[in-house]
């Protein structure tokens, strides 16, 4: 397929979403059957296609694009998946096979890096929340289902997989190789700092038995003189919400945490429970960053709403949903949510994501290590030329308080950091 019949193959797929968002919308006010009159328009462009183009382009590949495009402007975590791709899907589910360590989303008709598992074969390698996938073992991720770039990621341990990866720090495509191993998740870590204040860092809310993990590391800062806590949930972005609830309520002795509602989903509130709040006198100060997803984005949105906690970094990825495997009746599947998570004032927190009250701009988040390759940066080894600028203002607001007139913490015009954030934007 040349250059060209690829664009129009693009260029159509976009304009047959933009069709059927159209008709959507109008279906919401108008009649039942006004859904199905744009869908008639959605046909006729397809006819024309095929009738009129210079070539006879392959209509199966129009409609996936066109379906696989519709699904990401209103779920960058959606997937198509066809009756051949979901039982794939499904057997690699059940083997729990090892991985590289990538948690992925559409962006911009690409598979995009929300964020790396640290010490995995992916954070060895220097992959970051904003690079983006533009193949996987030699097929193109351009219109690629979301779970179908899961299931090639997946493998046995120790086998390899290439990829093809257009990162934010360097604009040429870079090639990739990278070893599977089977997940692990970093354990919670702390750290006494000076002026009595405890460093608290949760890599992952991954388990039911991460808030013990919390409350221990808190329980022995607290022994070594700690009174005030900084909470580090950068890069933080897997697990489910009733862990991320349980985390929350460690902190919250009253009120609501978070709730998920859908179209077909009542809504179902998640409530404090004061003989969990072990810490609701504490001052905390939570970081976070465009790493930060999922469970992690309900401890943040939840600690903020309730007044209970300061926000220091960058605005959260928006990950936070109820998602189902919904399938057809020739075995193809939809995956998508069905249900989102709510912040306290009622924020879908994976349309908005969650956005500190004192926005700093995190440093180059990568380091080079002695093997020349790059490693994901730590509060505790950050970039060598930058020190950790989000970790700092957390204690400085922590001491002092925030200061209402400076809230924003900019990077340098000649750094890296000055260039735009894509995922500062909301989807």
């Amino acid at each position: 397929m040349n250059s060209r019949f690829k664009l129009v193959v693009v260029t159509s797929s976009t304009f047959l979403v933009v069709l059927l968002l159209l008709g959507a919308v109008i279906g919401r006010s108008a009649s039942p059957e006004e859904p199905y009159r744009q869908l008639s328009v959605y046909s006729e462009v397809l006819s024309r296609i095929k009738s009129e183009y210079v070539e006879e382009p392959d209509i199966k590949n129009v409609t996936l694009g066109a379906m696989n495009g519709l699904l990401e402007s209103i779920d960058p975590f959606a997937s198509y998946l066809s009756a051949e791709q979901y039982k794939q899907y499904l057997k690699a589910q059940d083997a729990k096979k090892a991985g590289v360590g990538l948690v992925l989303s559409r962006k911009f008709g690409y598979v995009g890096v929300v964020n790396v598992l640290p010490g995995s074969a992916a954070a060895r390698a220097g992959l970051g929340t904003g690079d983006m996938l533009e193949s996987i073992g030699g097929i193109a991720t351009r219109d690629m289902p979301l779970a179908y770039a899961d299931l090639l990621l997946q493998g046995e341990p120790g086998t390899s997989i290439d990829i093809t990866a257009l990162r934010v720090k360097k604009p040429e495509p870079q090639k990739i190789t990278l070893v599977r191993a089977p997940t692990r998740y970093a354990a919670v870590t702390s750290k006494l700092l000076p002026d009595g204040i405890g460093l608290v860092q949760i890599p992952a809310i991954e388990s039911p038995a991460k808030a013990k993990e919390v409350s221990t590391q808190i329980d022995g800062l607290i022994k070594q003189g700690a009174k005030k806590f900084v909470i580090d949930l950068r890069n933080d972005g897997i697990g489910k919400a009733e862990d991320g609830v349980a985390v929350a309520n460690l902190f919250l002795d009253k009120g609501l945490i978070t709730y998920a509602q859908g179209q077909k989903v009542k809504r179902q509130d998640y409530n404090a429970d004061p003989a969990k709040a072990l810490y609701k006198n504490q001052p905390i100060v939570v970081i976070t960053n465009r790493g930060t997803g999922s469970a992690a984005e309900i401890v943040a949105a939840s600690l903020l709403d309730s007044k209970r906690a300061e926000l220091v970094g960058e605005r959260t990825y928006g990950d936070a949903a109820i998602r189902k495997a919904v399938t057809m009746d020739d075995g193809a599947a939809v995956i998508l949510s069905i249900a989102k998570y709510y912040s306290p004032s009622g924020k879908a927190i994976q349309d908005t994501g969650v956005t500190p009250t004192v926005l700093v701009t995190e440093a180059e988040p990568f380091v080079d290590t002695e093997e020349g390759q790059e490693a994901p940066a730590t509060p505790e080894q950050p970039r060598k030329d930058e020190e950790d600028l989000l970790l700092k203002k957390a204690i400085e607001v922590l001491t002092k308080g925030k200061d209402p007139a400076n809230t924003q913490v900019a990077a340098k015009p000649d750094s890296p950091l000055a260039a735009p954030n894509p995922l500062t934007n909301p989807r």
